[in-house]
């Protein structure tokens, strides 16, 4: 790097690729560290925080002392090129690391990731999630060790290839073979996988609490599913059913139609993106809450770091299935049509049957989907963006004290 490049990088200004310190230490290290567990980056020793050289001493050994405090103190080790760069009669060192292809990269056993222009302690969660990315894998997809196969539920696999043998595709495999051919037993031993979509016994892995709600607090039914993923899937949306509005609506026609309070289509496809999408990593319980004019279901793990909520909703993101293997599955098995469509399928569904737009929300370890009703009034304090007239929660209170 030559002093016009340094002056450029300087003027620049610190951001995601590129950080100044005045002298090299503990930040530094951190630094590099960050920018190995991101997108790369540079670091400037001999620049202060806000892009005024002040140089540094450099001895002989000064440089190679430095690149072997930062290889004892990273795992695994990294080993930045180095180089000193002269600017108006000061020495800068320009310390550079690419993006590494094995993450995370910890110092003293701490993960840092560059988010603009500081460095931020990475999350249990998104260490783990960065080293499965890394091998190009999810949690699902690993053995575990504490499983057996008697835990597996031969006959629920058997259903699953009659499921399939019912689309075309004839399987003549026994379910044992199947298992091995979609890598969902390796070498004799069970994945999560496996054992998540046909496990024998119901496990708290899996909970799914139900609620159907008078009031926030007031309780009219409750049920709770600890079954394979594939059993939960009608477990929930037989009870939303039990609890939703069916109109019956005279045509004329020998056979009068029927529609209920939120399409069954939009149900199906956010149920099976909570069950199919949720960490099951995290110690919380999915929650489907049905109240009169709203429904909530919440799901343990938000969305991706890199994904937001308006990402969802114009479209604008990769789909980055979090259980990889399970999503791959349930794809073959026609239960999804392709990834990252979901979305959109239940957007387009809620408004064919002109219902509010939905809302969605990341709420502390998880991410919350709420659809309302054709009657929902947005309560005090929520947005009023479901489209009512404010005065129909008025109008209704009036007419309920005139009835009572």
């Amino acid at each position: 790097m030559d002093s016009q490049t340094l002056l450029s990088l300087i003027a620049s200004g610190e951001g995601p690729t590129a950080e100044f310190k005045s002298n090299f230490g503990r930040e530094a290290i951190e630094a590099l560290v960050a920018f190995a567990n991101t997108s790369g980056g540079t670091v400037c020793i001999g620049v202060s925080d806000q892009g005024k050289i002040t140089g540094v001493d450099i001895g002989a050994e000064t440089l190679q002392n430095w690149l072997n405090e930062i290889k004892t103190k990273t795992s695994p080790l990294l080993i930045p090129e180095a180089e000193m760069v002269e600017v108006e009669s000061k020495k800068v060192v320009v310390l550079s690391i690419q993006e590494h292809p094995v993450k995370p990269v910890a110092m003293r056993g701490k993960y840092f990731k560059r988010v603009a222009n500081s460095n931020h302690l990475l999350s249990t969660s998104e260490v783990v999630n960065m080293h499965l990315q890394s091998f190009n894998t999810s949690w699902d997809y690993h053995i575990n060790s504490q499983l057996r196969i008697d835990d597996i539920s031969l006959e629920k696999v058997q259903a699953a290839i009659d499921s399939f043998n019912r689309r075309e595709t004839r399987i003549t495999e026994d379910p044992l073979t199947f298992l091995v051919k979609n890598d969902l037993i390796r070498d004799g031993e069970v994945t999560n996988a496996a054992y998540l979509l046909f496990k024998k016994e119901d496990s708290v892995i899996t909970t799914v609490e139900l609620g159907r709600f008078q009031s926030d607090i007031l309780i009219k039914d409750t049920a709770r599913t600890k079954a394979d993923l594939l059993t939960q899937v009608e477990d929930v949306l037989a009870f939303i059913r039990k609890h939703i509005n069916q109109e019956i609506i005279v045509t004329g026609e020998a056979k009068n139609t029927q529609r209920w309070q939120y399409p069954l289509d939009a149900l199906r496809e956010i149920v099976l993106n909570m069950i199919i999408h949720r960490d099951y990593r995290a110690s919380s319980d999915s929650i489907v809450k049905i109240f009169n004019h709203k429904i909530e279901f919440y799901n343990p793990g938000r969305l991706p770091e890199n994904i937001t909520v308006e990402d969802l909703l114009s479209n604008n993101y990769r789909s980055l299935p979090r259980n990889k293997l399970i999503a791959d599955f349930c794809k073959s098995l026609g239960l999804i049509e392709k990834y990252g469509s979901g979305i959109r399928r239940i957007l387009h569904a809620l408004k064919q049957a002109g219902l509010p737009m939905p809302k969605f929300q990341n709420i502390a370890d998880g991410f919350m989907v709420t659809i309302y009703d054709a009657e929902y009034v947005a309560e005090e304090g929520e947005e009023k963006e479901q489209g009512k007239l404010p005065f129909l929660k008025s109008l209704r209170s009036l007419f309920a004290s005139l009835y009572t």
